[in-house]
């Protein structure tokens, strides 16, 4: 599930935060399920559990996880996550646009660009 880099430049913290928040965005982790406890994440990535925390403690500031008290941490309802996801959609896209921007690109040319990309994209 977790697989660590440890030639990436982030802290392993981020890497575990960025890896859930990609398994629960794309739906890989469902509404209600519970994520390992800290202790046995830790122990799986042989890290130390403060690591762990750390990434539980910023998934749940996002939004994307809840703790119950004495039984661990668990996904958030689907409303929340998929607001998140369109939230971190429209960033990403806002990003894409300025790139565009900076390589040249007009208003009608990325247009143009976004219409032909997503009908590639309907199967």
């Amino acid at each position: 599930m977790i697989v660590l880099d440890y030639h990436d430049r982030r802290p392993i913290y981020e890497q575990v935060t960025e890896r859930f928040r990609q398994l629960i965005l794309s739906g890989a982790l469902t509404a209600g399920s519970r994520l390992p406890s800290v202790r046995q994440l830790a122990m799986e990535l042989s890290i130390n559990p403060n690591t762990i925390q750390r990434a539980y403690m910023q998934l749940e500031q996002e939004g994307l996880v809840y703790p119950v008290k004495g039984k661990g941490n668990f996904i958030a309802d689907s409303t929340s996550i998929k607001r998140i996801s369109k939230k971190a959609y429209t960033q990403e896209m806002r990003e894409l646009i300025y790139k565009g921007q900076t390589l040249g690109y007009d208003e009608e040319e990325l247009t143009e660009l976004v219409r032909v990309c997503y009908k590639e994209g309907i199967k």
